[in-house]
């Protein structure tokens, strides 16, 4: 899928790999490889990918052992075939979507969100995460023996997918059921229902994140990535102290994502003249062509009033200009 430049090949009797073999462990092969497979979906394995997300909530370290088979079969420890990475986008729409009714979301708001979620939250962090991962694998947790192996930038993005889907599962599933009725309600039972699923996501999170680099052989001092369950488990303890609910601060956060469109609009439509404002406002049945009467908002009827009146001013007060140019001395009524 991605660069791929962990230690032994198949070799030749003079040690070097023959160009065939070179030319299929290139990371250009793999990611065309891979890419291709993504628009050809009889050629993937959706039972064997449902598998293992069956597993990843059971029995995580089993996962990671048919990476091992993975290496030992095609030389790379990244997935070749990405049945995972469609069922995890099928999970993602399919739960976003239930996020976007539960908040009472309408159709183009409910894809904002969908958008959002998929490209920046996923893909997009998801990229970020697996590059400082990759990164910090590389730099400081090889063995010194180990030199020539290195973590592939694929398989850091695997283990990012991995460790997501049980977050996924958690959060945008399981939680969907309690929001409403337990979490939303401002109770100490709502805030530690939905906090402590907060705290299973993200350790779950933590934890196959750790397993992922764990099963590679090369890799020393991982239990490092074990590390933030401390800050985790006090952030969670203060919270409670405290009253903070996690949920409650994500769906605000997606209502202004999808909401924040609404406001800029509503923003510059005060600055369109009067005219073309309360045209707009009587075809949407805000206000009426009587009067203005029946105004959805009265700051906004309030303005075109004042605005009305600032104009009628202004073309009486040309109209006096005008009557004084033609007829000089001519002076307005009660002057």
């Amino acid at each position: 899928m991605l660069p791929s430049t962990s230690a032994s090949a198949p070799a030749q009797g003079n040690g070097a790999l023959s160009s065939r073999d070179a030319a299929r462990h290139t990371a250009g092969a793999k990611r065309y490889k891979y890419l291709r497979r993504l628009f050809r979906f009889r050629q993937m394995d959706f039972e064997f990918a449902a598998w293992q997300m069956l597993y990843l909530f059971t029995a995580p370290q089993r996962v990671y052992r048919n990476f091992h088979y993975r290496k030992q079969t095609k030389d790379q420890w990244a997935r070749d075939d990405p049945a995972f990475l469609v069922l995890l986008s099928v999970w993602l729409c399919v739960s976003t979507v239930g996020f976007g009714f539960v908040l009472d979301m309408g159709f183009f708001e409910t894809i904002k969100l969908l958008l959002w979620v998929v490209f920046i939250d996923c893909v997009g962090v998801g990229l970020l995460i697996s590059t400082l991962m990759w990164f910090i694998s590389n730099k400081y947790l090889v063995k010194r023996q180990s030199r020539g192996a290195d973590v592939e930038w694929g398989y850091a993005f695997d283990v990012h997918l991995n460790a997501f889907y049980p977050l996924l599962v958690i959060l945008h599933f399981i939680q969907l059921f309690f929001i409403n009725h337990v979490i939303l309600t401002d109770t100490f039972v709502g805030y530690l229902l939905g906090n402590t699923l907060w705290l299973t996501a993200v350790g779950y999170y933590i934890y196959v994140t750790f397993l992922g680099y764990s099963a590679l052989p090369f890799l020393r001092n991982t239990v490092v990535l074990l590390y933030p369950f401390a800050p985790l488990t006090l952030l969670y303890g203060l919270s409670l102290a405290l009253g903070w609910n996690f949920t409650h601060a994500l769906c605000s956060f997606y209502k202004y994502r999808v909401s924040a469109h609404v406001v800029s609009n509503t923003a510059r439509l005060t600055e369109l003249p009067a005219a073309v404002e309360m045209g707009r406002m009587v075809r949407h049945g805000c206000l009426t062509k009587a009067g203005g009467r029946g105004a959805a908002n009265s700051e906004v009827h309030k303005r075109l009033q004042q605005r009305r009146t600032e104009k009628q001013g202004w073309q009486a007060g040309r109209r006096v200009q005008t009557i004084r140019r033609r007829r000089p001395g001519w002076a307005p009524a009660g002057r």
